[in-house]
């Protein structure tokens, strides 16, 4: 005997899925790659087949109704299950390579300079990084383990804090910046974020907490990489409000100086992964090594 299976297709589930995940269809369309259009057409498709309404809309957001969340944690463990299927079918850990995505500047200022400790550690697990500062699917995009910065949490995924940031005033000491007054002297550095809040740590932000009034804290050099903002004030093109956890290591040699403060409060980098890694000794590995390096 066969069964015959009588299920909604599969793009309407994905569709609600991700819509339901994120209580957006904007963000679940930024996921699937499709427009939000698209993304509503697919779960008006599902409601239908189903005969049930699964989000109730409201002006700008939208919740889940009983149904939906009857339907919702259904649907992201049997998703969960296909990928871990998938990974195993494809072998892509045959061959022991773990991969890590993590900011790009979290990349180069943090993660490179402490490899060779992991190496020592574990020589036998082999890491791949992965530098992006965009949203990622484990699955799709074959990622293991993820670094990403924000307010957390991440209720879809298993997770940690692994450090919590702050940022600083920052630039070389061959500027001799001494005090506040200096700030007229030099250009400010900026960092270009991508989400913006009240509680980013912006060089306006930094000024107002100061109390300084008579700096324009909108001038100077824009950049859209952490990194180049850090590599800029080591070569003294002026003073930059600065990552702790990212300028850490030049602040220890002296290729950068903290003149003056205030110091801003800012997030935590988180370290994630799924509920269910496909290879969680090695997964368990990178995680205990990554804590412990940033200890």
């Amino acid at each position: 005997m066969t069964m015959r299976r009588s299920l909604p297709p599969l793009a309407a589930l994905r569709a609600f899925e991700a819509a339901a995940r994120r209580l957006s269809f904007r963000g679940a369309a930024d996921e699937l790659g499709v427009t939000a259009t698209a993304i509503s057409h697919q779960i008006r498709l599902l409601e239908q087949t189903l005969g049930l309404r699964l989000f109730h809309r409201e002006t700008r957001r939208v919740r889940l109704t009983a149904e939906g969340a009857v339907l919702l944690p259904v649907l992201r463990d049997g998703f969960d299950a296909f990928a871990e299927a998938i990974d195993q079918i494809r072998g892509r850990h045959a061959a022991g390579l773990l991969t890590l995505s993590a900011p790009t500047a979290f990349v180069a200022k943090w993660l490179v300079p402490r490899l060779a400790d992991f190496r020592a550690v574990h020589p036998g697990c082999d890491l791949r990084l992965h530098a992006s500062d965009s949203l990622i699917d484990f699955a799709r995009d074959g990622v293991d383990i993820a670094v990403r910065y924000g307010p957390g949490p991440y209720p879809d995924l298993d997770g940690h804090r692994l450090v919590v940031d702050r940022v600083t005033p920052a630039c070389s000491p061959r500027l001799a910046v001494r005090s506040e007054r200096d700030l007229a002297r030099y250009p400010l550095l900026h960092f270009e974020w991508p989400h913006l809040s009240d509680e980013t740590p912006t060089w306006p932000a930094w000024l107002r907490k100061a109390g300084i009034t008579d700096v324009d804290g909108g001038a100077g050099i824009h950049f859209s990489d952490e990194g180049h903002v850090i590599q800029a004030a080591i070569a003294g093109q002026g003073i930059a409000l600065l990552s702790v956890v990212l300028a850490a290591d030049d602040l220890a040699s002296g290729a950068l100086v903290q003149p003056f403060g205030p110091v801003l409060d800012a997030h935590p980098y988180w370290v994630l992964h799924p509920r269910h890694p496909a290879r969680a000794g090695d997964v368990g590995k990178l995680v205990d090594w990554l804590g412990s390096a940033a200890v």
